[in-house]
């Protein structure tokens, strides 16, 4: 098995004589794409204070490393979240803990069947985070009135979310916004300190990742409210 590097800010102290704690429960993030997503969820984690997070709730990102770093389909996901629970680096409490997937959904639009046994499967051990098409699509719903401008307007060419040369339709529509190539520049992380109006903008459209097939679908927001709201 492969490293994996574990990216948190838990308990940051000033000095080496504060006192440590101990986490009553930690969200891990599994993430499909090694950078657009590294780096947003990174910014989230060190911005946790400022999200009013409960202190005693660890964030955690699992950055896949080596041999793993290229592993994106779905199931194999999954698959690698199991075997992390069992990493003893890692100190998952499969009482308390939980593992949160992200991944894009447009896979299954046309290549892929068997979504809904998939989602079925992962739920039972994992908290599943699914945007249709995209990863951007989230990112999208960082800006006020994204919604009204950019999304319900064309609702149909982001679910087709067609290429033109390298650029998918999802893709430059955020770019539009903000004139960073999402894929290549981490300053997109910056758009964690948003995520207020993510969580919002994102109730507009459809959150239930069972009934994604065809429509524009992000349950992202709506997990991360989760964590803020929860209190051991």
């Amino acid at each position: 098995m492969a490293p994996v590097r574990s990216y948190t800010n838990w308990n940051s102290r000033s000095t080496d004589a504060a006192e440590q704690i101990e986490p009553y429960r930690k969200y891990f993030f599994i993430c499909e794409g090694a950078n657009t997503e590294t780096w947003y969820f990174r910014k989230l984690i060190d911005i946790r204070k400022e999200l009013c997070i409960h202190p005693l709730i660890d964030i955690c990102l699992l950055e896949k490393t080596e041999g793993d770093r290229d592993i994106s389909f779905p199931r194999k996901l999954i698959a690698f979240a199991a075997s992390q629970k069992e990493n003893p680096d890692i100190g998952f409490d499969k009482e308390r803990d939980q593992m949160i997937i992200v991944f894009d959904a447009d896979i299954f639009e046309e290549k892929v069947q068997n979504y809904e046994e998939l989602i079925t499967f992962g739920e039972t051990e994992n908290i599943l985070a699914v945007s249709n098409p995209a990863f951007e699509l989230f990112l999208l719903l960082h800006f006020e009135n994204a919604y009204a401008e950019d999304i319900q307007p064309n609702e149909e060419q982001i679910i087709r979310n067609e290429k033109d040369g390298n650029q998918t339709f999802i893709y430059k529509l955020l770019l539009a916004r903000t004139g960073i190539n999402s894929k290549k520049n981490p300053a997109i992380g910056e758009l964690a300190k948003k995520v207020e109006i993510a969580i919002e903008q994102e109730k507009k459209i459809n959150e239930d990742i069972h009934k994604c097939r065809g429509k524009v679908t992000c349950n992202i927001g709506r997990i991360i409210e989760g964590i803020r709201n929860d209190v051991p």
